[in-house]
C-alpha cells in the first residue's frame, strides 16, 4: 500500500460514512437493509484501506 494515500483513504471513508447516516435518517420509517448494507460497505472497505497504508507506514513489516 501507498503510504501516501492514507488521508485520501480516510477523507472517503468519512464522507462515505456521512452519506450512509444522511441515507439511513432520510429514510427512517422506510428504511431498506440491502440499501443501508450497501452504503456502509464503500465507508468499511475505505476505513481498511487507511489502517493498511498507515499499518505499513508506520512499522514496514511484510503483511
Amino acid at each position: 500500500m501507498n503510504p501516501k494515500f492514507k488521508l485520501l483513504y480516510l477523507i472517503g471513508g468519512i464522507v462515505a460514512t456521512i452519506l450512509l447516516i444522511v441515507q439511513i435518517v432520510a429514510t427512517y420509517p422506510n428504511m431498506n437493509t440491502t440499501g443501508i448494507v450497501l452504503g456502509a460497505l464503500p465507508a468499511l472497505a475505505l476505513f481498511y484501506l487507511s489502517y493498511k497504508a498507515y499499518h505499513v507506514k508506520k512499522d514496514n513489516e511484510l503483511m
